[in-house]
Order: structure tokens, then C-alpha cells, then sequence
């Protein structure tokens, strides 16, 4: 599903850049420079990587995996720029993911949660003077689970925490203070899922992959 839903990013980015690029070829545009702050607002793939085996209190393994789904969700990323090379970005917005223990026949849902994952990362920009203008970064993320909803009988504990980011994306300047950005992200996370008062447990990798499509504007 991750592959799928990263393809379709891929694609829309680069249909939007194409039909932009036609549409903005000789329009001015502001590039980046130090001081400048970006707001990006984007429709954004939250695709979790976890699978982790759900274990008794014992130690002894289920054969049961927890399964974390996918959200599609809506975020906002604020980019300050130190210089006109190396910014700061903070990514904002809260999705919501159902657990499930998976495993042979077995396909259950023992939870329902919202999840609150801000990301601060330090980022350099490639090429800011230009209309395509590619960026890495580096950051810490603070994982915050709330709203939480037990289903089937079961009660669960998830442990909120920090984790580590690494990032790669564009942007594709338009007319003015108007930019396209692709941003993709890749979150490291791990927490603990106390299930029915520690009857059962999972040390749960989330790591999700946060793939992002979205318009910027400069201020």
C-alpha cells in the first residue's frame, strides 16, 4: 500500500510541476533568501512500517504481529531560513491510526488512536536562487498519543516518546511567493503497546514513512 500511495505522489508532483511549468515558464518568482519564512500546507500519507510480534507477559511469542494503518491527513510545515542555504522547519498536523493483532486467520482490532507527531528538522536547500530547488534535512520528532479507544474487548496502552527523522523533498517556485513542494520523510519511533493490563505486549516500530505533496507561500 506504501508503494502504491508513494507512486501516486510521485506522479501528482510531477503532473503539477509540468502544468506549472507551462503555465509559470516566464512569470517572476521570489527564490529563497536568509530570513525569509515558507509556510507549506500539504495533504499528507502517513504510512507506519510497523509488524512487531505481540508477546505474553511471560515472554512468550502469540504468532500474532501488530498492524498499524495508514492516515491521509492534512499538515503544515513553517520554514524559517538562517542563510539563504540552511533553514529550520517545523511540521505540524495529527493523524489517526487503528492497531490491529494479524496473524494466520487472525485479524483483530484492539484499538483506535489519534496521534500528534511534530517534527523539527535542519535543512539545506540546494540551488535557492532557482525555480526547482531540492533540500535535505535531519531532525527529532515527540510522538503524543490521545483520543485513544479500546475496541473488541481489549484495553490499550501506547507510550508516548521521541524519535529521529531524516528528510528529502523540493520545491518549484511559481509566480510571486507561490511555490509547489514533494517532501517526503522517513520517522524513526518506537513504542511499547500494553495490552489488557500487560497480559500481552509489543514493542511496536512504528518508523512511518510521511510522504507530503503540497503549495508553499514566502513571507
Amino acid at each position: 500500500m506504501m508503494t502504491n500511495r508513494f507512486q501516486t505522489a510521485l506522479l501528482a508532483g510531477a503532473a503539477a510541476l509540468a502544468l506549472a511549468g507551462a503555465a509559470h515558464a516566464d512569470d517572476a518568482f521570489q527564490p529563497k533568501a536568509k530570513g525569509t519564512i515558507m509556510l507549506n500546507v500539504r495533504m499528507t500519507d502517513v504510512s507506519p512500517d510497523a509488524g512487531n510480534s505481540v508477546m505474553t507477559a511471560a515472554g512468550a511469542d502469540t504468532g500474532l504481529k501488530a498492524n498499524v494503518s495508514d492516515s491521509y491527513v492534512p499538515t503544515i510545515g513553517l520554514t524559517y531560513f538562517f542563510t539563504d542555504n540552511l533553514a529550520a522547519e517545523l511540521i505540524a498536523g495529527t493523524s489517526d491510526h487503528s492497531v490491529k493483532a494479524v496473524g494466520g486467520t487472525t485479524n483483530v482490532k484492539i484499538y483506535d488512536t489519534w496521534v500528534l507527531p511534530p517534527v523539527l528538522s535542519l535543512q539545506y536547500h540546494f540551488a535557492p536562487k532557482a525555480k526547482f530547488s531540492p533540500y535535505v534535512g535531519a531532525g527529532v520528532n515527540y510522538m503524543i498519543f490521545y483520543g485513544g479507544s479500546n475496541k473488541n474487548g481489549f484495553t490499550t496502552k501506547l507510550k508516548d516518546g521521541a524519535g529521529t527523522a531524516l528528510q528529502a523533498g523540493f520545491d518549484y517556485a511559481l509566480q510571486g511567493k507561490w511555490s509547489l513542494n514533494l517532501d517526503v520523510k522517513k520517522v524513526f519511533f518506537n513504542t511499547k503497546a500494553t495490552i489488557n493490563g500487560g497480559a500481552l505486549t509489543s514493542s511496536v516500530d512504528l518508523d512511518p514513512w510521511v510522504v507530503s505533496a503540497g503549495v508553499g507561500y514566502k513571507f
